[in-house]
C-alpha cells in the first residue's frame, strides 16, 4: 500500500507540477505581452507626437509666412501708394505751377501792352 500511495503522490505531484508550470507559463505570457504592449504603446505614442508636433510647426509655418506675405504686401502697397501720391502730386503741382505761370506771363504781357499802348497815346 505505501508503495501505490507513493505513485498516487507521484501522479498528484506531477499533475500540481503541470499545473504549476502553465500556470507561470500562463502568467509570463502574459507579462511579456504587456511589457510589449506598454513598448508599442510608447512607440506609437512618440510618433504620433513627433508627427502631431511636425504637422503643427508646418500649419505654423504656414501661416506664419501667410501673415509675413499680407504684411509685406501691405507695406508695399503702403510704399507703393505715397511713392504714387509723391509722383501726383509733384506732377499737379508742376501743372499748377505752369498754369501759374501762364497766368503771370498773360498778365505781365497785358500789363506791359497797356504801358506801351499808353506811351503811345501820349
Amino acid at each position: 500500500m505505501s508503495q501505490f500511495v507513493d505513485e498516487l503522490n507521484k501522479q498528484v505531484y506531477r499533475q500540481t507540477d503541470r499545473q504549476t508550470d502553465r500556470q507561470t507559463d500562463r502568467q509570463t505570457d502574459r507579462q511579456t505581452d504587456r511589457q510589449t504592449d506598454r513598448q508599442t504603446d510608447r512607440q506609437t505614442d512618440r510618433q504620433t507626437d513627433r508627427q502631431t508636433h511636425r504637422q503643427t510647426g508646418r500649419k505654423t509655418d504656414r501661416q506664419t509666412d501667410r501673415q509675413t506675405d499680407r504684411q509685406t504686401d501691405r507695406q508695399t502697397d503702403r510704399q507703393t501708394d505715397r511713392q504714387t501720391d509723391r509722383q501726383t502730386d509733384r506732377q499737379a503741382g508742376r501743372q499748377a505751377g505752369r498754369q501759374a505761370d501762364r497766368q503771370t506771363n498773360r498778365q505781365t504781357e497785358r500789363q506791359t501792352d497797356r504801358q506801351t499802348e499808353d506811351r503811345q497815346t501820349y
